[in-house]
């Protein structure tokens, strides 16, 4: 690879390391390109990429950046599965690790902070950002639907004693 090109892409790297919310290394021996391309189209549809890039460059573009303490696990065939949301790789990268045997999660960073592999498995169990939302937004909305039904209930009631006293002088 020339020099530039290497340049390119320890800037490209550091780009992706800075804005990352997560980031996943995992070991890919013995995986052939069929098995490769599974887990790209499935860690796209999850909104993660993955990656194999040379640990040197890896390890040059690390420097400077706030997951810069997972260098020590890039030592041999490592590809990195990344994300701006900080779950989305772990659940990903967990997800095709348990169909394939092949792929070995090593261990990552979710921001500033270093995984080892059962953390990246303790992530992959959380809920995503949308599934948080959705259940806060439950949660909100459902005092207000029970105040709703309250505050229906007592004019309800005094239609019901209303009517009862209608039919009453009726009869």
């Amino acid at each position: 690879m020339e020099k530039a090109k290497k340049a390119e892409v320890v800037e490209e790297l550091q780009g992706v390391f800075a804005k990352a919310g997560s980031v996943v290394v995992a070991h890919y021996t013995g995986m052939t390109v069929a098995q490769m391309s599974d887990l790209r189209s499935r860690c796209r549809a999850n909104g993660t990429s993955f990656r194999v890039a040379k640990n040197r460059l890896v390890m040059r573009a690390l420097k400077g950046t706030p997951v810069e303490g997972i260098s020590h696990l890039f030592k041999g065939p490592t590809g990195i599965a990344y994300s701006d949301d900080p779950i989305a790789a772990s659940k990903s990268a967990v997800a095709y690790a348990k169909d394939n045997d092949k792929l070995v999660i090593l261990g990552g960073s979710m921001g500033a902070t270093v995984l080892d592999a059962s953390g990246v498995k303790a992530v992959a169990e959380l809920p995503s950002l949308d599934e948080l939302r959705g259940r806060i937004v439950g949660l909100l909305k459902a005092p207000a639907t029970k105040l709703a039904g309250i505050m229906q209930a007592p004019g309800g009631q005094l239609a019901r004693v209303i009517g009862a006293y209608a039919k009453k002088e009726a009869a």
